[in-house]
């Protein structure tokens, strides 16, 4: 009786699906939007989007994760203004000086050289010239911070490579070397 239930059930599953199948019309689509959804492009402006809004203008405001503001321009004067104002906020038991090796090796001693006297690889194989020794100039933590965050002469920007914090360890080893090469 139990095989002749399950062969019955069967049937009529078989025969519904069989009778509602039709190549002739396609099946009916529950959620249209889904199966046909309308495209944007992702930097975009639409009306959709409210005001000004896009993808490519972040908001007002907003600054990149990882990211502080930096009140300093790119000008001589700025320049000479963070050598002046600007003070490293770390506090003597957040500077690591090894660290701060470890990244003036990879970034700075090809130039400035490993000791901080001008005298890096490139200079030695005459790629570069003209590359003062560190007890030669007037530097400060700020000076340091805007030099690497913007470049200075021929030297480019660091800010993609180091973030804030590095920037900082880089400086304070620099001026280590600095203190180094005036004894």
């Amino acid at each position: 009786m139990k095989g002749l239930i399950k062969i019955l059930v069967l049937t009529a599953i078989v025969s519904v699906v069989v009778s509602c199948k039709k190549d002739s019309r396609p099946n009916y689509q529950f959620f249209p939007d889904m199966y046909e959804s309308a495209g944007y492009e992702a930097y975009g402006a639409y009306e959709v989007f409210p005001g000004e809004q896009s993808a490519m203008i972040p908001v007002d405001g907003t600054i990149a994760r990882g990211y502080s503001l930096f009140e300093y321009g790119k000008s001589n004067e700025e320049y000479l203004r963070a050598k002046d104002e600007l003070l490293s906020p770390l506090d003597s038991t957040q500077v690591d000086l090894a660290k701060g090796k470890e990244l003036y090796d990879i970034y700075c001693g090809i130039c400035h050289g490993n000791k901080g006297d001008g005298q890096g690889n490139l200079v030695k194989r005459e790629k570069l010239a003209g590359i003062p020794s560190y007890d030669a100039r007037v530097i400060t933590e700020g000076s340091i911070y805007h030099v690497i965050y913007y470049g200075l002469n021929s030297m480019g920007s660091y800010a993609n490579q180091l973030n804030e914090e590095e920037r900082w360890q880089v400086g304070a080893y620099v001026l280590k070397l600095k203190a180094d090469l005036t004894k």
